[in-house]
């Protein structure tokens, strides 16, 4: 019988924290900003703003959250993080100023940096080579369940009960999906028993060579502008379809985009193993880029659940298809480092994406221009994706041989 190689169970720990991190935090932003205005009254563009500052801690917690697992066993970092959210969430049952609003949510963009894709990508990348790209897809699908099936519980239990004794619940189950799972299955890397062991480990380039290499600047340069578009579609999809049509319809097609990401992302994981990891981006970027054109342009119920399902099958690949282009270029060495300085940089286009669509809907009376900006972005990010050509040789040692164990 053949032993299933141990990766595969540190992938399954992986989903499990990722479906908690993206269902009580970035799924369910929307769900506290709705409870926060309606218990304490509290302005629409105030908490607003407190969801941009959770999103540039976290890129900043990130850049630390790099270093640490560099140095240290990845466990003790997801564990300080399930910590740090775990008390964020209780706190914010108890604000009742603004102040103490962005400073409990700077809190919460920290611990999410420290249990999301920084430590998860970095593991997935430690532990696979040949299959990386369906270990990563595997991994990254718990990012739209936690979607799924913790936010509407989520939005049900302040519902009923409030935000004050929902809460501590909800903290509650943030530590006790995270830390359990992370301390028990997951582990540093292959081969390797010492799991408090820092220093190198595996081939691949130095970070300040990495982060100086045109193809590091074009590639998150690519990715600032497709998070700036996905983000920003995203967010204001309901409130497109439900404009155009009716909220009925509206609400469909974020289920239906939603659940074309997790189909999407299980099939691309599964061509990336037959297929270029760049030329997939660039059909990626095009994909999205069309599928804001059709958005923008399109008003029929029909045609925009098409477009949305376009839409969704390229946001989960193109979540995925960064730390993956990283990766294979750059190699183990010093992953976690280059890829939360990528993606604090990113989170330029996570942060400014929505506000962007909204402003020039506010300022054009409509989607039109909105969408349009977005489908050139995601189509400008993909002119950079043909531009980043992938170095001949790298300036260090190469990347490390397919891990021992591996499935082919």
């Amino acid at each position: 019988m053949t032993r299933v190689y141990y990766g595969w169970y540190v992938v399954a720990a992986l989903f499990v924290v990722l479906t908690v991190a993206s269902g009580l935090a970035f799924y369910n932003l929307s769900v506290y900003m709705n409870a926060l205005v309606a218990t304490h009254g509290l302005p629409v563009s105030a908490v607003s703003m407190a969801t941009a500052l959770f999103f540039v801690a976290s890129g900043f917690a990130g850049l630390l959250a790099g270093r640490l697992i560099q140095r240290f066993d990845p466990r003790w970092t997801i564990a300080l993080g399930a910590v740090v959210g775990s008390l964020a969430l209780l706190a914010l049952g108890r604000v009742s100023e603004l102040w103490q609003l962005y400073l409990v949510y700077a809190l919460f963009g920290a611990g999410h940096a420290f249990v999301s894709l920084v430590p998860a990508t970095t593991l997935v990348t430690r532990w696979f080579d040949r299959q990386r790209s369906i270990a990563l897809s595997v991994a990254s699908t718990g990012l739209s369940v936690g979607g799924v099936v913790l936010t509407p519980v989520s939005a049900a239990l302040i519902g009923n009960i409030g935000l004050e004794l929902a809460m501590p619940r909800l903290a509650l189950l943030w530590l006790l999906g995270i830390v359990p799972v992370t301390l028990l299955v997951v582990r540093s890397r292959p081969g390797t028993h010492d799991l408090g062991a820092g220093g190198d480990v595996g081939g691949g380039w130095d970070y300040a060579s990495a982060v100086r290499s045109r193809f590091f600047a074009l590639v998150t340069a690519a990715w600032v502008l497709a998070m700036l578009a996905q983000v920003g579609g995203i967010a204001h999809l309901f409130n497109l379809v439900a404009t155009r049509v009716d909220a009925t319809v509206a609400a469909t097609a974020v289920s239906v985009m939603a659940g074309a990401s997790i189909v999407g992302r299980f099939a691309g994981g599964w061509l990336l193993t037959r297929f270029d990891t760049r030329r997939f981006a660039l059909v990626c970027l095009a994909g999205q880029s069309t599928s804001m054109l059709l958005l923008a342009l399109l008003d029929g119920s029909s045609t925009m659940l098409l477009a949305a399902l376009l839409f969704g099958l390229t946001v989960g690949n193109l979540l995925m298809l960064q730390p993956l282009l990283l990766a294979e270029v750059f190699g183990v060495r010093d992953y976690g480092r280059i890829f939360s300085l990528s993606q604090w940089l990113t989170t330029l286009g996570v942060a400014s994406g929505p506000l962007l669509i909204g402003v020039l809907y506010d300022l054009l009376g409509g989607y039109l221009a909105s969408f349009l900006a977005a489908a050139v972005a995601s189509a400008v990010g993909g002119v950079l994706v043909l531009l980043a050509r992938i170095p001949d040789e790298p300036e260090t040692e190469s990347a490390a041989a397919a891990l021992p164990g591996e499935a082919s």
